[in-house]
C-alpha cells in the first residue's frame, strides 16, 4: 500500500524523473509556457514554485540550490533577475496548468503549463512566429513568379 506516499513515479527511475523534471522546469523558464501531459505538469509545478521561491531570495546559497536542478546559467540568470522580481509580493502560485485535451495517439491528457502574468509574452512569440511564415511565404511567391518567366533548363534523362 502507498498510504501517505507523496509524489508520482511517472513510470520512470528516479535519476530518470529528476532529470525530467530538472529539463521541465528549465523549458518552462526558458520558453515561459510548454504543452506537456498533465501528470508531468502536477509534479513539476512544485519544483518550479520552489526554484522561483529560492530565486524570490536573492542571495548566492539560494542561487546555488537553484543551479543543483538547473544546469544552464544563463537561465539561472534570467530566473533571479528577471522572473522572480515580478513575484516579489507574491505567496506562491507562480504557474498555472490549463487543461487541453487528449494527445491522438495515446490518448494521454494534455495540459498547458505556463507561467502566470507572461500571457502576453506567448501571444507576442505566437504574432513573430506568424508574421515570419508570412514573409517566408511572401517570399516563396515571389520566387515562383520569377521563376515563371525564365526557362527551365531540362536535364537528360538517364
Amino acid at each position: 500500500m502507498r498510504h501517505l506516499k507523496s509524489g508520482r513515479k511517472l513510470g520512470r527511475t528516479t535519476s530518470h524523473r529528476k532529470a525530467m523534471l530538472a529539463n521541465l522546469a528549465t523549458s518552462l523558464l526558458e520558453h515561459k509556457s510548454i504543452v506537456t501531459s498533465t501528470p508531468k505538469a502536477k509534479e513539476a509545478r512544485t519544483v518550479v514554485e520552489r526554484l522561483i521561491t529560492f530565486a524570490k531570495r536573492g542571495d548566492l546559497h539560494a542561487r546555488r540550490m537553484v543551479l543543483r536542478t538547473i544546469k544552464h546559467k544563463e537561465i539561472v540568470k534570467e530566473l533571479f533577475d528577471e522572473i522572480a522580481p515580478r513575484y516579489q509580493d507574491r505567496n506562491g502560485g507562480y504557474t498555472r496548468i490549463i487543461k487541453i485535451g487528449r494527445r491522438n495517439g495515446d490518448n494521454t491528457p494534455l495540459a498547458i503549463f505556463e507561467l502566470v502574468g507572461y500571457e502576453s509574452f506567448k501571444a507576442e512569440k505566437i504574432e513573430k512566429q506568424r508574421q515570419k511564415r508570412e514573409a517566408k511565404a511572401e517570399e516563396k511567391e515571389k520566387e515562383v513568379e520569377t521563376g515563371e518567366e525564365e526557362p527551365e533548363s531540362e536535364q537528360p534523362e538517364k
